[in-house]
């Protein structure tokens, strides 16, 4: 905890927060305290974040909210397309870098189009690892140059769409992911009389490091074997197509955290592309899959959270790695793919949400009852004591003592010879103490175990409105971490140790372990609430999986979200060009298939019913039926602030700014509103499950 006479600067929030570390130029901290966001690092401006949630919120917009910076996205595209080609220069490297994104890192239609355009100079195509990825890469990838990968388990149907691919002039190929599979294709391609672009993914015995290491080795769950390899090669030899195996594909996990671990698998797979071109094959590219991880925590380390390599680093093993081997051999140099997924969108998403409460352990100490009243407990009385003596006491001894009072208050109040205003007052004054030993703890004592878990004990619950479950999966399901922390506030020293908490009716519904340098913290330093005034707290590099991934655990749906570009001319620097309304209570219901049209009559029927009985005035009657049927339009989050919220209707009739490319407002199905697309779907999205493991 820290102390309120601690000395406070924006160096000093910088340190706490980690944000140069992990922001890497993206995120900072401005003179006013406020975070800021440059998507185009030091070529462009700065938004201030709290800037946009406040315009947001003039425009009738309710929190949670995320805040999607294109700009931020366009630049982690060129950022890694031109590392490699920079790679390839300095290092000689005969062959090219063609890279793909892996849609299902991140689905939404608005983010794979802004990575197809900013990828466009460099030929940036898309990896589909399921039917309905594969659907909607067919129709957003044109042209021959770009790439279309396909992984994962396929049937028949999935083959002939990428064959109809092919035929209307697209780079299409299908990796094959196990021996039988390679039938099939085979099989269905001869049908349609259409020759196959292959790809086949071999499982290397080289292992990532992470959470994710898992999915190669041994026991992985995709990729062909040696032995298998070889016998697809003589399957399509002996079918006379072995001219349409064109890619070696490889896998090793996603968050990549060891940079060694990287290398000696590109190693491996590159010996293998190279035995296979001296045995008379032409392979034109090695896809070296995901991987390329994203440091969360700013450490630097091979922790989950971190990487021990950075972007140049990682672009030029690569490249140096194949060249060794392909010079060692004496084989062509290959055009190299990666399917960077994570590196691309983690950086460009961030989650605001409205801190609406607090849960504190202790208050004020209750006053000593006058003389006239009832004597004092002896445990209250005793707890009184250690309190009033707390500064000349030795810490551990003042907390067995105080513990000790606390545990003998428990027996005598179960045993009925306590009051409950005895036991309140028990528990206030242990927590009190509790603090103050914490108070009395200078810089550099060393602190027995017991008293170095009171900060935590001691902490404080922030109460903010969302669910842990539809935007932060991962840190439930995996115990990711992200970079959480005030947008604002931040020339103030941040005395609360905290941690947060979500609106769901779930005990896991919280965020209770925070990035450090070193190690894991257990709490987050924040600020005290103010009434009235709103507390904003951002979690940051959010973009990759979790705008997919998440449920809807208690029926809170989708955020809204807003899509910000740079604009020097414009207040603030930036502009909205979209906005995407959040899940409405009708949205969510039909989910689950209530339907509202049903939900309304079986309403009408009961409020009818109690208005005959007398229960309801028919005023009264008519008062609830119009609350039930507004409220079926709501955000299904919290109004934290007494405002109404903006549904999609009225987000599409909100004024474009002046000058700035508008886009239709559309739900996640693709319809605009009106016609077709009614209003009320807007926000909604399928959550297809990712295929084939995590490939970024």
């Amino acid at each position: 905890m820290i102390s309120l006479e601690t000395p406070w600067s924006k160096r000093d929030a910088l340190k706490t927060y980690n944000v140069r570390r992990w922001g890497i130029k993206y995120f900072d901290i401005n003179n006013q305290g406020n975070v800021t966001v440059s998507p185009l690092k030091d070529k462009g401006g700065a938004v201030e974040i709290v800037h946009v949630v406040k315009e947001a919120e003039r425009r009738g917009l309710r929190l949670p909210l995320v805040l999607r910076f294109q700009d931020l996205l366009r630049n982690r595209v060129e950022e890694i397309n031109e590392s490699f080609r920079r790679s390839i220069a300095e290092l000689g490297y005969q062959g090219q870098y063609q890279g793909v994104f892996p849609i299902k890192v991140n689905q939404l239609r608005e983010v794979v189009e802004e990575i197809l355009d900013a990828g466009a100079p460099y030929q940036f195509g898309i990896e589909a690892g399921s039917k309905p990825e594969l659907f909607a890469a067919l129709s957003m990838v044109s042209g021959s140059e770009r790439l279309i990968i396909c992984n994962g388990y396929k049937d028949p149907l999935f083959v002939r769409m990428a064959l109809a691919g092919k035929r209307l002039g697209k780079r299409v190929i299908l990796v094959v992911e196990k021996l039988s599979e390679l039938r099939q294709i085979l099989l269905v391609a001869r049908e349609l009389g259409v020759e196959p672009d292959l790809g086949i993914r071999v499982r290397l015995r080289s292992k990532g490091r992470g959470k994710w290491e898992a999915s190669s080795g041994d026991h992985a769950k995709f990729g062909l074997s040696t032995a298998d390899l070889l016998a697809a090669v003589e399957l399509l030899r002996a079918e006379g197509w072995l001219h349409c195996f064109h890619l070696l594909h490889f896998h090793i996990g996603s968050q990549i955290s060891d940079i060694r671990a990287i290398r000696q698998a590109v190693t491996e797979a590159a010996r293998i592309y190279a035995k296979l071109q001296k045995g008379g094959l032409s392979i034109k590219y090695i896809d070296a899959g995901g991987g390329l991880g994203v440091d969360y925590d700013g450490s630097r380390s091979v922790f989950d959270s971190s990487t021990n390599y950075g972007l140049k680093e990682y672009t030029d093993d690569v490249v140096l790695a194949i060249q060794k081997v392909c010079e060692n051999e004496q084989v062509r140099h290959p055009d190299i793919v990666t399917e960077s997924g994570r590196a691309i969108v983690a950086h460009h998403s961030v989650l605001v949400v409205q801190v609406f409460g607090s849960i504190e352990k202790g208050s004020e100490v209750p006053a000593v009852p006058p003389p006239s009243e009832r004597k004092e407990h002896e445990v209250v009385a005793g707890l009184r004591e250690i309190h009033k003596n707390l500064a000349t006491m030795y810490p551990l001894e003042a907390y067995h003592d105080a513990l000790e009072q606390k545990d003998q208050a428990q027996s005598l109040f179960v045993h009925g010879y306590l009051t409950l205003d005895d036991k309140a007052t028990v528990e206030t004054l242990f927590w009190e103490i509790c603090r103050g030993i914490v108070a009395l703890r200078k810089p550099d004592d060393e602190w027995p175990e017991e008293l170095e878990a009171l900060e935590t004990q001691l902490s404080d619950q922030y109460l903010c409105n969302f669910s842990v479950f539809q935007s932060l999966l991962d840190h439930w399901a995996i115990g990711h971490l992200f970079p959480i922390m005030p947008i604002h506030r931040l020339n103030e020293l941040p005395s609360r140790s905290s941690t947060l908490v979500d609106i769901t009716c779930d005990s896991d519904g919280k965020i209770s372990k925070f990035i450090d340098v070193k190690d894991v913290r257990e709490t987050l330093p924040l600020h005290p609430l103010r009434p009235g005034e709103p507390y904003y707290i951002g979690i940051f590099l959010i973009g990759a999986y979790q705008d997919i991934m998440g449920d809807l655990h208690n029926l809170f749906g989708r955020s809204t979200e807003i899509h910000c570009f740079l604009d020097p001319t414009e207040p603030g620097g930036y502009y909205i060009e979209e906005i995407i309304p959040g899940s409405t209570v009708t949205q969510v219901l039909g989910d689950v298939q209530y339907h509202e049209s049903e939900l309304i009559k079986s309403m009408k029927e009961q409020v009818e019913r109690a208005v005959k009985e007398g229960r309801l005035k028919p005023s009264e009657g008519v008062k609830v039926l119009d609350d039930y049927e507004a409220g079926m339009k709501e955000y299904t989050y919290l109004d934290c602030n007494g405002h109404p919220a903006t549904t999609a209707a009225a987000v599409a009739a909100l004024p474009p700014a002046a000058g700035k490319p508008q886009r239709k407002e559309r739900d996640r199905n693709g319809a605009a509103p009106g016609g077709d697309g009614r209003p009320e779907d807007a926000g909604l999205v399928a959550a297809a499950p990712p295929t084939g493991g995590r490939s970024d």
